[in-house]
């Protein structure tokens, strides 16, 4: 590919880079962690891309655009392994969510990316990683391969990240992260096969913008505070699951209701009751499978969809939940407790209930649910205050 052909496919490259970033901008959740991360791939993707294109502009030795050519080969080589360094740290974010091994991870890899640093700083004395021969041509030195190999073994363990986690991955979200690496390393390979040509750096773009379109649609149809999908993916979802379902194989469903949470909003403030709804949201899907859908119906109500055909097996994960937060009340120092009323059922096909009819029908099941708890605590109230009175 000749200096034209580069950077008429940088020019566009750094065009969507340019979109993704204005629209993101708009976006509400930018003090997250995540935003921050994909937001630095961007803009250090963009710099890189510049520096492309300085690296390939052929000149005579000594010349300002000598220099300037130089100096883009020093910048692609410096800050080689950044962009796939971040790329992991994301995977790790979105996978585990877990501060104690991202610190680690983040170590790591600041340490690895300097110790790649220095490396190219000492090829400028040694040609170790390129040199410039007497005609000021660029060349590959003998260790050229080696941050590519380590740039292939950071992409490549994002899939280790995934697959070891595939359960804790949402379907849709396990692809885009998975893809995400199929088209920078095919550049990568490319690059080093066929000399002059330039993929990398655009493909990476093609898989940020991937990653963007993941973003959008999430945004979409997921409830910003606590990460479950919203009442409007949850309507889709529940047509798509009657439209679908069949004689040999149906659906069920749990409607559940936050106890007390008025009384928690009340007393502590709407900072800790927002943070009732997160914890009880991530405790929901500890208890449950990768593929079981769970919807914010609105306020301190959820619902749970999931792929379970008979009444005993979902009375199993009724009873799985209702052990998960009575555990986590037991161990938890919060000066209130989390438990859910629910109402749940088998789909029945049978019956013909179109959508807003079942939900509807499990709303009426966890009424009863919480009226009947609502009785049994007021009987056995009744029961200790006639022993106090004896």
């Amino acid at each position: 590919m000749n200096f034209i052909g580069n950077l008429t496919v940088s020019v566009y490259s750094m065009a969507i880079l340019l979109m993704i970033y204005f629209q993101l901008k708009k976006q509400e959740a930018k003090e997250t962690l995540t935003y921050k991360i994909y937001m630095m791939m961007i803009k250090f993707t963009a710099v890189l891309l510049m520096m492309d294109i300085f690296s390939r502009i052929d000149s005579k030795e000594g010349t300002l655009i000598s220099l300037l050519s130089h100096f883009g080969d020093f910048i692609l080589f410096f800050f080689n392994l950044v962009i796939p360094s971040l790329w992991l740290l994301y995977v790790y974010i979105q996978v585990l969510q877990e501060d104690t091994g991202m610190r680690r991870l983040r170590t790591s890899l600041i340490i690895l990316n300097v110790a790649n640093a220095i490396l190219v700083v000492l090829s400028q004395f040694g040609g170790w990683l390129y040199y410039y021969d007497q005609e000021n041509n660029y060349q590959r030195g003998p260790l050229f391969q080696l941050p590519v190999i380590v740039a292939i073994t950071l992409l490549a363990s994002t899939y280790i990240i995934i697959f070891k986690n595939i359960k804790k991955v949402d379907r849709k979200q396990g692809f885009t992260l998975a893809f995400f690496v199929v088209l920078p390393f095919t550049g990568i390979i490319l690059q080093v096969l066929f000399y002059g040509m330039s993929l990398m750096l655009n493909s990476i773009v093609l898989s940020l913008l991937l990653v963007f379109l993941n973003i959008q649609n999430c945004n979409l149809h997921t409830d910003y505070l606590t990460g479950a999908s919203n009442r409007k993916k949850l309507d889709t979802y529940l047509k798509e699951k009657i439209k679908t379902s069949t004689q040999e194989k149906t659906f069920s469903a749990i409607m559940l209701d936050l106890n007390h949470f008025k009384s928690i909003n009340d007393t502590f403030g709407h900072d800790v009751g927002d943070s009732a709804l997160k914890v009880s949201t991530n405790l929901l899907k500890s208890c449950l499978r990768s593929n079981d859908f769970i919807a914010r119906f609105g306020g301190d109500e959820f619902c749970i969809v999931l792929d379970i055909s008979k009444q005993t097996e979902l009375e199993e994960v009724v009873q799985r939940i209702n052990r998960c937060f009575a555990l986590y009340n037991e161990t938890s120092n919060l000066p209130y407790e989390l438990f859910f009323s629910m109402g749940y059922a088998v789909y029945d096909r049978y019956l013909f209930m179109k959508m807003e009819d079942f939900l509807k029908y499990l709303d009426l099941l966890m009424y009863e649910s919480k009226q009947n708890k609502k009785e049994s605590m007021q009987s056995t109230i009744g029961i200790d205050k006639k022993q106090k009175d004896l």
